[in-house]
């Protein structure tokens, strides 16, 4: 083999080692691809679905539970629905004032905790922790159907969430 087509073999080649690369980094990617989804609590409320902070003072989640029995049917009848794409998700949930622990709940519409079968047949993601100022990640996949998530610590209204392929 001559000197210049030793040198155009080692550059096909690494053309070629350099086009697997970027292919195989774009499709990790694109496997490991979450959508982000912010949510924010205040007292008694998620900001994002409501569109406002109702800037409810509260020290205790029975507090919460009495401006929900005033104020959540109506509060919930002009919140937002999420709608989302069937996949994996990130809700990166955030206590911005609540002088107390809070949590997150995402769960299939008729999920029943008391179901066994629900827990192995369907969606529920949850988890607390969530104190003063604290952000958490909860990761889930969703499939088609309409899913409600709240937080039972600071009890909020169930919020809506639909996914579809639309």
């Amino acid at each position: 083999m001559n000197p210049i087509s030793t040198k155009t073999a080692r550059t096909g080649r690494a053309i070629l080692a350099a086009i697997a690369l970027l292919a195989g980094g774009m499709m990790a990617a694109d496997a490991s691809a979450e959508e982000v989804i912010q949510l924010t609590q205040t007292g008694c409320q998620f900001l994002e679905p409501e569109g406002t902070d109702h800037q409810y003072q509260t020290s205790k989640a029975d507090d919460c539970n009495a401006i929900n029995a005033a104020s959540g049917t109506e509060r919930l009848a002009a919140a937002k629905v999420l709608e989302l794409k069937p996949g994996k998700y990130v809700f990166r949930v955030t206590n911005k004032n609540v002088p107390y622990e809070l949590g997150f709940w995402l769960r299939d519409e008729d999920y029943n905790w008391k179901n066994p079968l629900d827990k192995l047949t369907k969606t529920s993601v949850s988890g607390g922790g969530l104190t003063t100022g604290k952000t958490q990640d909860y990761e889930v996949e969703l499939k088609p159907g309409t899913y409600l998530y709240s937080c039972p610590l600071n009890p909020t209204p169930d919020y809506k969430l639909v996914v579809s392929e639309g």
